[in-house]
């Protein structure tokens, strides 16, 4: 369903290189944790996919198409983006967050509420509960929550996690994860950059670990953390678990 072909990205006239001749397919379905130190590549890796940013050289397919030679607007359509920071609007209602995105502009106002309570619903955030709340009501994990039911207002074929629990307290982290879980065992196909790696262990079809711009090491997800075989895998595992 993505598949990169030798992709590269450099910024400052090529000085300094963020993705390093990466070439990865992600199947449908499938469920990809991708980890590494920050500033590895992993969230430039997942912004080129969406057209936030373009690779220098290489090809990403999505569905078969470069995404170059897509309408950006309409490549978004496909692929929802839940980034760390979650960016909802202090000012609007859960409902009218939920309910911004460009497919819905057309839609009448019975068609938008029913999607954004079927999308709300999938969070676990019933929308006569929490519609009419602001963002300042809700709790951090509650507010990702309400960012997820956004991206899945388009409808999306993907979804693409940037450490979507990055910014929340602990004991919201979960609540988080479950919704994620769920789109997983629904057959979503995503693509995750967490440090949570005992949800990369039970959710994952497939972990990559990056360092310095380049895929380093990819394995199932038992192999992968039982059995690391790169000597810079087994020392960022290290000292991650360790914490």
């Amino acid at each position: 369903m993505i598949e990169l072909k030798n992709v590269q990205k450099s910024y400052d006239g090529g000085a300094t290189l963020a993705v390093a001749d990466t070439s990865l397919t992600i199947e449908r379905g499938e469920f990809l944790g991708l980890i590494g130190a920050s500033g590895c590549g992993k969230t430039t890796t997942l912004k080129m996919i969406n057209r936030l940013e373009e690779p220098s050289s290489g090809e990403i397919l999505v569905n078969g198409r470069n995404v170059i030679d897509q309408n950006p607007e309409q490549l978004r359509r496909n692929i929802g983006y839940v980034f760390q920071g979650i960016g909802l609007f202090p000012h609007r209602t859960v409902a009218e967050n939920v309910a911004a995105v460009p497919q819905l502009l057309q839609w009448s106002a019975g068609d938008i509420r029913a999607r954004c309570e079927e999308c709300m619903e999938m969070v676990g955030l019933p929308f006569d509960e929490y519609g009419d709340r602001s963002p300042s009501q809700l709790s951090g994990g509650q507010q990702q929550r309400v960012a997820i039911a956004r991206s899945l207002c388009m409808n999306p074929k993907i979804m693409l996690f940037d450490e979507p629990t990055s910014a929340l307290d602990p004991e919201m982290i979960k609540e988080v994860l479950d919704v994620m879980i769920e789109l997983a065992e629904e057959g979503m196909t995503m693509i995750c950059v967490t440090h949570e790696m005992g949800f990369a262990k039970t959710v994952a079809n497939r972990v990559i670990f990056m360092d310095g711009g380049e895929i380093i090491e990819e394995n199932e997800p038992n192999q992968f953390f039982d059995n690391p075989q790169h000597e810079r895998t087994q020392l960022f595992l290290s000292q991650i678990l360790a914490h």
